[in-house]
């Protein structure tokens, strides 16, 4: 399946709404890469431009005590769950009103008042930790459906597995979301698994499992919103992988020398962002509505970066605060 793969309808005013929440998820990825090349934000940084449209239509889809568990890709996904820009960017700047004091920079962010778990830097590490959410949550009275996050490659780490046989054997209400962006870090996924279909291995489990178009924040609210009413109603665990793809380097410095010819032409072509344009144009949107959501997104995430950059650095006294061993 292609991003061009869309219904022939739209809901012109909920597209709108899409559009205006990915380019707020794109500028801010490209404010951070603007802020990583010229120096205020170090570390290593990843960056999830061109695959906006997944977390724009799960994000709209949780509840209040759900919980999402994301990559070290999460950076759109801490947006999406309704984190703070600033507080987002002065986090990887490492400045005292980030959303972790700037303890954690970029790779290990956590917000959870907003739902939003956190990242880390172990690949496939967040989905047993959001099974682990899931059953907490038979325990605790919240019944909360754990969404977990990973890449194509992170599908071949045993803990995954792990995580997907315990959430099946025990009817756990957990999602597990594969962003198969064709690449596992620097090698095609595959050049590295017998079945490139991925979410084929859902049958293994016993669980649910499909691929959807994962440029099209409609389609993936509509076929994740499925997922969570089998969780809620104790169907159990799904397995959505969604097609997309990055428009960057793995990481903010990858000379991306692996990159097929044509590959990004094509990807471009295909992005969410270009796609729901074109498709709203052709809905009769006007163009200065289309337009409006850049602008209006830009101008949000310039004022949160200033803001930012005007907060004081971290205290490195306070390190070893909040550690527990």
């Amino acid at each position: 399946m292609t991003a061009t793969d869309t219904a022939a309808s739209i809901d012109v005013a909920r597209g709108l709404a899409d559009l205006h929440q990915m380019w707020r998820m794109r500028a801010l990825e490209e404010k951070i890469r603007e802020l990583r090349m010229e120096g205020p934000a170090v570390g290593s940084i990843h960056l999830d431009i061109g695959q906006e449209a997944i977390p724009t239509g799960v994000a709209s889809l949780l509840g209040e005590d759900d919980a999402v568990f994301a990559t070290y890709r999460g950076h759109a996904w801490a947006l999406g769950c309704g984190v703070p820009p600033e507080r987002i960017i002065a986090e990887i700047l490492g400045r005292a009103t980030g959303i972790n004091g700037g303890r954690g920079g970029s790779a290990y962010f956590t917000a959870p008042s907003y739902r939003f778990y956190g990242e880390n830097s172990i690949v496939g590490a967040g989905a047993p930790i959001a099974v682990g959410a899931a059953l907490a949550g038979s325990f605790d009275g919240t019944n909360r459906v754990a969404v977990t996050v990973f890449g194509d490659g992170a599908m071949n780490q045993g803990a995954v597995h792990e995580a997907m046989n315990f959430a099946a054997a025990r009817r756990l209400p957990v999602i597990f979301i594969c962003e198969n962006n064709y690449w596992s870090e620097l090698t095609a996924i595959k050049d590295v698994v017998g079945e490139p279909e991925l979410f084929r291995r859902a049958a293994g489990y016993g669980i649910a499992g499909e691929r959807i178009n994962g440029n099209d924040p409609a389609e993936v609210r509509a076929r994740v919103g499925q997922a969570f009413e089998i969780a809620r109603s104790g169907g159990g665990p799904t397995l959505i992988e969604a097609m997309t793809a990055r428009l960057v380097g793995h990481y903010v410095g990858d000379v991306e020398q692996y990159r097929r010819p044509g590959e990004l032409d094509q990807a471009r072509e295909e992005e969410p962002i270009a796609v729901l344009g074109a498709r709203l144009r052709a809905a009769g949107a006007a163009d200065e509505d289309i337009a409006g959501p850049e602008s209006t997104a830009r101008a949000e995430i310039d004022g949160a970066a200033q803001a930012a950059l005007s907060a004081p650095l971290a205290d490195p006294t306070t390190a070893k605060e909040h550690l527990y061993v």
